[in-house]
C-alpha cells in the first residue's frame, strides 16, 4: 500500500481554474510508514484496520495520494480523520481516480505542519477464529480455560508489528505477514469451578429405557459461569472450537474430545458438551389424564373446548459413587398452569420448564408435578 503527498498552491484564481480542468496524477513522495496500527477483530465478517501516520502539511491546498493495489481493502470504507491539531486542518473532498485502486483527498492547512491522521478501512481476505484448550481436574470439579485466536492473512497486506484487538480489552502484539497463519494465546483462566450436569430432554429422549434394546445415553456437559466471582467475567467468550482433556493423575491428559463452544456474554453459562453417559438412568411418565371444565355449544349438544389435567412423575437413578447434578428438560403446552410440583423449577420459555436436580449418589430421586393445559379442542 502506498501513501503519498503532493502540494497545491493557489496563486491565481485563473491558474487554478486551469490545474483543475487540465490535472493528471504524478509520481510523488512516499510518506514515512505507519507509525502505529490497530486491527479490529469484534466482527469476524469485515476486519477494521486503523492507522496513524504524520503527514507534513504545507500552507494551502494538499493533495494526499492514498493506493492500495494488490490489497483486498473495501474502497468505500476508507476514512481519514484528523487528530491534531483539528483547527487549523479541514479535508475538503475525497476523489477515485478512475480505473484504479486509489483515493485522493484535498486538505486545506493554515500554516505549514505536521498533522497527526488516522486512516481507517475495512480489509477483506483477512480473518480470524477462536479456538480454546480445557483441561479438567480428575475429580471434574475444576478446570483450567486457555483461549486462542487464529489469524489467517490472505488481504496482500504485510502488517508490521499490529495491535490486535477482539474487544475494548487488552489487545495483542504481533506481526502478520501477507500468507501468514498465526495462533496466539490471548487469555488463560486456571482453577475455574465446574459443574457437571446430565441433561434429559423429554422431547427429545425416550421416556422409557426398558422398552430400548439397549440402556439410553444421556448427554454431559461441564457448565462454567463467565462471572469474575468464577475467575472469568472480564470479557465475553466467543464462539468456537473446544478440545477438552483430563488430567489421569499422573501427570498425563487424556483427550476427552471436541465441541463448539457458542458465544457466551458476561454472566452467562458457558456449556461445553463432553459426550453421553448409561452412569444416570431415567424414566418418564403420565400417571394420568382428565378432561375437566368442559364447554358446549349453545345447543348444549358438542363440546367444543375443554381443560386437561395431568399428572407426571420422573424417576432418576444415580449408579455413581458421586452425586450427579441432572437437568430436567420439560416440554409444556401452549396454555398451560401448574398446580402442584415436587421440586422447584425455572420456566425456560412458554412451552419448557426445566428442573436442576442433585441425585445422591447410588440413589434415586422422584420428581412429580401436575398441570392443567387450558383450551383444548376436540
Amino acid at each position: 500500500m502506498k501513501l503519498v503527498i503532493s502540494i497545491s498552491y493557489i496563486i491565481f484564481s485563473l491558474l487554478f481554474l486551469f490545474a483543475q480542468s487540465s490535472w493528471a496524477r504524478v509520481k510523488l513522495v512516499a510518506l514515512p510508514e505507519r507509525e502505529a496500527t490497530v486491527v479490529r477483530l469484534d466482527n469476524p465478517m469485515a476486519i477494521l484496520l486503523e492507522e496513524e501516520r504524520h503527514l507534513t502539511l504545507q500552507k494551502g491546498i494538499n493533495q494526499v495520494d492514498f493506493s492500495w493495489k494488490g490489497v483486498e481493502i473495501i474502497p468505500d470504507s476508507v476514512r481519514l480523520t484528523v487528530l491534531e491539531p483539528i483547527d487549523s486542518v479541514t479535508v475538503l473532498n475525497v476523489s477515485y481516480p478512475p480505473n484504479e485502486q486509489a483515493l485522493i483527498w484535498q486538505i486545506v492547512s493554515q500554516n505549514g505542519q505536521q498533522v497527526k491522521v488516522r486512516i481507517s478501512y475495512l480489509l477483506k481476505q483477512i480473518d480470524r477464529l477462536i479456538t480454546y484448550k480445557a483441561i479438567v481436574n480428575k475429580e471434574e470439579t475444576v478446570l483450567d480455560l486457555t483461549a486462542f485466536v487464529v489469524l489467517r492473512n490472505f488481504s496482500g497486506e504485510n502488517l508490521p508489528l499490529t495491535r490486535f484487538q477482539l474487544d475494548y480489552g487488552e489487545t495483542l502484539a504481533s506481526k502478520l505477514a501477507n500468507g501468514e497463519t498465526k495462533r496466539i494465546s490471548f487469555f488463560t483462566a486456571n482453577q475455574l469451578p465446574i459443574k457437571k450436569y446430565f441433561t434429559f430432554d423429554a422431547a427429545q429422549l425416550p421416556w422409557d429405557p426398558k422398552q430400548i434394546s439397549d440402556n439410553v445415553s444421556i448427554p454431559v456437559h461441564y457448565e462454567l459461569d463467565n462471572t469474575p466471582e468464577n475467575g472469568l467475567g472480564k470479557q465475553v467468550l466467543w464462539d468456537g472450537k473446544v478440545r477438552l482433556y483430563a488430567e489421569d493423575g499422573h501427570g498425563n491428559h487424556l483427550f476427552l474430545g471436541e465441541d463448539y463452544a457458542q458465544f457466551t456474554p458476561i454472566g452467562q453459562p458457558l456449556k461445553l458438551m463432553i459426550g453421553d453417559s448409561r452412569d444416570v438412568v431415567i424414566t418418564q411418565r403420565k400417571i394420568s389424564e382428565n378432561r375437566v371444565n368442559e364447554r358446549r355449544d349453545k345447543q348444549r349438544t358438542q363440546v367444543i373446548l375443554y381443560d386437561l389435567e395431568a399428572a407426571m412423575q420422573v424417576d432418576m437413578e444415580n449408579f455413581k459413587d458421586q452425586p450427579a447434578w441432572v437437568r430436567l428438560k420439560e416440554p409444556m403446552p401452549e396454555e398451560w398452569e401448574m398446580k402442584t410440583s415436587s421440586h422447584p423449577y425455572k420456566r425456560e420459555h412458554n412451552q419448557e420448564i426445566i428442573f436442576d436436580i442433585t441425585v445422591p449418589a447410588k440413589e434415586k430421586v422422584i420428581v412429580t408435578y401436575d398441570y392443567v393445559q387450558r383450551n383444548m379442542r376436540p
